[in-house]
């Protein structure tokens, strides 16, 4: 990354002999689209906090464009925020909620209408700029926020679990028109969300939290596809956690016993020896059923204990000897029905080495 536009250095946040955000280093990308993710209690929320304004460092330093903002009060920050719960004010209009940022920054009159009908366009509500925020649906109330953090153009927009008050449709249509309004402004986003499907999704890099720090930070599909920790694993997506112990390494094969005794291959992972034990995983919709043209370097013959339809795939729990394994098949896969013995196969480099044994996964998660 080149000069970082948001920078938090070595930044802490304790209540009282609590630690919430641990020396915490962080920088962003101007014009990036930011996940914080993770549990609740994690330090997401206090760190977008901190950077609002609305809560203060106990140490650390937070930078934005080069100038430090730690010290300087919310209004003086230039930047919108878009809460859970919206925040609107009943009693005014839609038009009159978006245009209150502007009058309390002295705007004059002919441009708080220009700049208001512009992004109640951009938003789609101009026929409802008279109605109250009662008279609105949650979907046109989370809209009304976004355009009132818009409407004063600031620098960064912070979003602090803007959706989760909404359905499921009409979360996920907020996600793309977030994601669009963001790609068409070049708006920098700072977005808060415990939700692993809604950052996959939307943003450009995510952040994954837990206890005050973070875990793992980059590329969604890097994030899912390599995950750093057990943690990261199972806190991203599902998938089967398993505990091994390295039997050999050759070149770039390493052949790894499970503690139920299954026998694995696995990519090599960098600096593992013999006897090491490990924790690797594989993803359920990396496992195959029944394949038996694929030729694939891990074979278990499962049998069926679980199996519930979602639609657009099966979701089936077997067990391999000792080891209970998740797998998500195909819809149509009717031979997978309960009781019934099946054949998986998973490639070498679908067995992921996440840590060691004494790396735990969270609870929280």
């Amino acid at each position: 990354m080149d000069t970082p536009f948001i920078s938090f250095r070595q930044v802490v946040k304790r209540f009282a002999a609590l630690t919430v955000v641990d020396h915490l280093d962080l920088d962003i990308a101007r014009g990036e689209f930011i996940a914080l993710l993770g549990p609740s209690g994690s330090g997401k929320t206090t760190l977008l906090m901190m950077l609002a304004g609305f809560e203060q460092p106990t140490s650390g330093t937070i930078a934005v464009d080069g100038r430090r903002v730690d010290g300087l009060p919310p209004h003086k920050r230039d930047m919108g925020v878009v809460f859970q719960n919206y925040a609107l004010f009943p009693h005014m209009s839609v038009r009159d909620n978006i245009a209150f940022p502007l009058k309390m920054r002295n705007t004059p009159k002919s441009e708080i209408a220009t700049r208001v009908a512009r992004v109640l366009d951009m938003v789609k509500l101009s026929a409802m700029a008279e109605r109250k925020p009662a008279q609105l649906s949650g979907g046109q109330q989370q809209r009304v926020a976004l355009a009132r953090a818009l409407v004063f153009e600031p620098q960064v927009v912070l979003m602090d679990e803007p959706l989760g008050a909404l359905d499921k449709k009409l979360r996920e249509q907020m996600q793309l028109d977030i994601r669009d309004l963001h790609r068409r402004l070049g708006l920098t986003i700072v977005f808060v969300t415990h939700d692993q499907d809604e950052a996959l999704t939307m943003s450009d890099r995510i952040a994954v939290f837990n206890h005050g720090r973070i875990e793992q930070i980059g590329p969604p599909r890097e994030i899912y596809a390599w995950p750093r920790s057990p943690f990261v694993a199972e806190f991203i997506g599902e998938t089967n956690l398993l505990a091994c112990k390295v039997d050999a390494q050759a070149g770039e094969a390493m052949h790894l016993i499970t503690d139920s005794g299954l026998a694995l291959l696995a990519h090599a992972g960098a600096g593992r020896i013999a006897g090491d034990k490990v924790r690797v995983s594989i993803r359920p919709e990396a496992i195959r059923i029944n394949d038996h043209a694929a030729a694939t370097a891990n074979r278990l013959t499962a049998r069926i204990i679980d199996a519930v339809y979602f639609g657009d795939h099966m979701r089936l729990v077997a067990t391999v000897g000792a080891q209970r394994m998740i797998i998500k098949g195909d819809r149509m896969s009717g031979a997978a029905e309960v009781g019934s013995e099946v054949a998986l196969s998973f490639a070498a480099s679908d067995v992921w080495v996440v840590g060691s044994c004494n790396d735990q996964p969270s609870a929280s998660a």
